[in-house]
């Protein structure tokens, strides 16, 4: 994850990553609002996106996403911190399943959504 240039544009930090679980903070600046002064929907999935794939990396082999499906559930504003956690739902040989959830700092869900990744080349057992 050192290497994820828009990890790093964006100031999103990764506080934790285990196996099958990583959580990460992004503190809402003025360059990722909407045009209504709104956190924009696309640094919300960004960063739901970047903590997905922390948790779905994090067992070693190469994991891709397949998709991401999203429901925004609250708007923010400058200044707001969102911390995002995705955890394992399910892990096969060739696929993960994640549940994401971003919150504000006031603990209130943002968004929430799912990821399905594909774990190239893995030894993984089916669990």
């Amino acid at each position: 994850m050192e290497k994820d240039a828009l990890a790093r544009h964006l100031g999103i930090n990764l506080t934790e990553i285990r196996p099958g679980y990583a959580c990460a903070t992004l503190k809402v600046t003025p360059e990722l609002l909407n045009g209504e002064g709104l956190t924009h929907g696309s640094t919300v999935f960004a960063l739901a996106d970047i903590v997905f794939a922390a948790a779905s990396n994090s067992h070693g082999p190469l994991a891709l996403a397949l998709n991401i499906s999203i429901n925004f559930l609250k708007a923010t504003k400058v200044g707001a911190v969102l911390t995002a956690e995705a955890r394992e739902e399910n892990l096969t040989r060739k696929t993960g399943l994640y549940r994401l959830e971003i919150k504000d700092d006031e603990g209130d869900l943002v968004a929430i959504a799912e990821g399905m990744a594909f774990i190239k080349g893995s030894k993984n057992t089916i669990h």
